[in-house]
């Protein structure tokens, strides 16, 4: 963003906020209206000083990211507060408008009749219940910032195809996605999903990206941990966005390029094979399957990912599995490429790490960015499935989507 750009991002965002602040506040004072001058006057001060000094703090924040070019760490603790309070503010105001409206109605409908244009007070009771039912997104966020984030969920999910090679019926792929290592702070949570993963005894296990957030060493502290989750028939990964060390200045290209060069080398410590568009083979008992695995390919993102390289070799006839980041891929390319690929696995979206997911409602804002966003999608016979993401980035919290370890089965479909 450039300065200008980043002076109407900033100018935007104090009106806005300071106008969410302006009108919650009106929803507030009917809530203390029965109080003493002196508890009222103390409850306003307070109010301001708490939500104007986050509107500060926010902006102060966005001028040192666009001064010194990165982020600094308690940008990250701003997210989580910044959502958190935004997301309750939103319930509230809500109900606010709804009374508005039907205040406005009122005075219309007295002008009309008797020419007076007197505006209804607010209502104390309609404020009470905005209040109450804004509590459940800020004790959801509450409880996504510190619980949910490591709530580690296995998504178990059979695919079914024709032409899967009989000694394959029932072999399990053991997904994980989205680690993000340098987010995490609580290393018995991460110990107790790492044992989840193990536990599930996978045939195959598979990790489709975005190790760290911007630098190798980040992995470090869980190396030993991760590097204990075995397959029978091995370990296989491939690189996401955040693996390039793409969104953090770096004093020289050569330090850029070291990091990368040690982002390939901390796959092979973690035992994982890292296939970077190129493929292998996975076989059991007298049949095979081939495995490919593409660099990242995202729309908006970088486009390294090379699907026709990765299939060099492999007969149009064989039954394929692609480990490829970024959902758009399969959306863009592999979905309507020459080649049957049977299965695509991927990640990247975290379902944005907030959201609804129950057998009647299934929202996130992910969707409004990516078709398909988290579980399994079908085109034709080709399937795309999209973990949920083992880690967190930019905001430290999951709420309603939490942290994902799949279980694919591959099973024989009867003809």
């Amino acid at each position: 963003m450039n300065g200008k750009g980043t002076i109407i991002f900033i100018v935007i965002f104090s009106l806005l906020s300071t106008f969410i602040n302006w009108y919650v506040f009106q929803g507030i004072k009917t809530l203390v209206e029965d109080w003493s001058h002196n508890s009222r006057r103390s409850f306003f001060v307070g109010y301001w000083l708490i939500f104007g000094g986050i509107t500060l703090f926010s902006v102060i924040t966005f001028i040192r990211i666009a001064v010194e070019g990165k982020i600094p760490p308690s940008a990250y603790n701003l997210v989580n507060v910044i959502l958190t309070v935004t997301s309750t503010q939103i319930v509230f105001i809500l109900f606010m408008l709804g009374e508005d409206l039907v205040r406005s109605m009122v005075m219309g409908a007295k002008y009309v009749a008797s020419d007076e244009a007197t505006l209804p007070s607010r209502r104390k009771f309609v404020a009470q219940l905005g209040l109450v039912v804004a509590a459940i997104p800020f004790s959801g966020f509450i409880y996504g910032i510190f619980k949910g984030k490591y709530n580690f969920k296995i998504h178990h999910q059979p695919v079914f195809f024709s032409d899967l090679p009989e000694e394959f019926d029932g072999f399990k792929i053991v997904q994980l996605s989205d680690i993000h290592s340098g987010s995490f702070k609580d290393f018995e949570a991460v110990e107790r999903g790492i044992q989840m993963v193990i536990d599930q005894k996978p045939d195959l296990f598979v990790f489709t990206g975005d190790l760290v957030n911007h630098r190798a060493g980040e992995i470090d502290p869980f190396m030993e941990k991760f590097s204990t989750i075995k397959g029978k028939h091995g370990q296989f990964s491939i690189l996401g966005n955040h693996d390039y060390g793409d969104y953090i200045p770096w004093p020289t290209p050569e330090e850029k390029k070291a990091n990368f060069n040690r982002m390939i080398e901390q796959h092979g410590k973690l035992g994982y094979q890292l296939l970077m568009n190129e493929n292998t083979i996975v076989s059991k008992g007298n049949s095979s399957i081939r495995l490919l695995g593409v660099e990242n390919w995202g729309v908006g993102f970088n486009q390294k990912g090379d699907i026709d390289k990765a299939l060099v070799g492999v007969d149009k006839n064989e039954f394929k599995v692609l480990l490829s980041h970024d959902p758009s891929h399969w959306e863009k390319v592999v979905k309507d490429h020459p080649s049957n690929i049977h299965l695509t696995l991927s990640g990247h979206t975290h379902g944005m790490q907030f959201g609804i997911e129950t057998p009647v409602v299934r929202w996130s804002p992910a969707q409004y960015r990516y078709p398909h966003w988290a579980g399994l999608a079908q085109s034709l016979n080709r399937y795309l499935y999209v973990n949920r993401g083992f880690g967190f980035h930019a905001f430290s919290g999951r709420v309603g989507i939490w942290p994902e370890i799949t279980v694919i089965e591959l099973r024989k479909q009867q003809v």
